[in-house]
């Protein structure tokens, strides 16, 4: 491929990394300050939309991954945003009264995924300038998942759990049972997306940390 070739994708992927990273970073001061100020319920209230929004803009993972764009498996890739989409299509959007909307976890779940987000985009822009990216930035980019991917999957159960009544009632007991088979895959497709993740981890900090020796 030619250099003309491989610039659109670049600057493409920049411009994405960058605006993505700037989302999260709403979505992160909008949990803090409005939820420390006004609490809940009106943080899923004032917040809701633009959390779904944000969230919604991942299925571009998706493609770049099918088409080549980036590296990243398709599969890890696909089971990750399909299960963020699951929570806020599934029971931001379609149950906009569940308890879990109101509940604390609507709060670690935001702040899980927004921390999460707006490091790991950071990374990929900074990198893809090639500007080279800052030690601490690739410490934070492949070691805070080992936290907040536990306690952005554990609010993402129990967002599900919370959410199996208001199913029933305002959809249909099949929507409930959907979410009970959301749970059910929630065991592997996490261990597969965290040992994954572990791999990275292992791979960049200490593969670099061997080559240095």
């Amino acid at each position: 491929m030619s250099a003309p070739a491989q610039a659109h994708p670049k600057k493409w992927l920049i411009a994405y990394n960058s605006i993505s990273a700037s989302l999260w970073s709403i979505v992160f001061f909008n949990t803090v300050f409005v939820g420390a100020f006004l609490g809940q319920p009106s943080l899923f209230d004032l917040t809701g939309k633009i959390t779904i929004a944000v969230q919604c803009l991942a299925v571009t993972e998706i493609y770049n991954s099918a088409a080549g764009v980036v590296k990243t498996p398709l599969f890890t890739t696909v089971a990750q945003v399909l299960s963020r989409l699951a929570v806020v299509i599934g029971v931001f959007l379609v149950l906009p009264n569940s308890p879990a909307n109101y509940h604390w976890v609507y709060i670690t779940v935001c702040l899980s995924w927004s921390i999460t987000e707006i490091i790991r985009y950071s990374f990929y822009a900074i990198s893809l300038r090639g500007e080279g990216v800052p030690q601490w930035l690739t410490w934070l980019r492949y070691s805070t998942f080992l936290v907040l991917y536990v306690t952005g999957i554990s609010s993402e159960v129990a967002i599900f759990v919370l959410s199996l009544d208001e199913a029933a009632t305002a959809v249909g007991k099949w929507y409930s049972w959907l979410f009970i088979a959301i749970l059910a895959i929630y065991v592997p497709g996490s261990y597969i997306l965290y040992t994954y993740m572990i791999k990275q981890r292992r791979k960049v900090l200490y593969g670099k940390s061997k080559k240095t020796q």
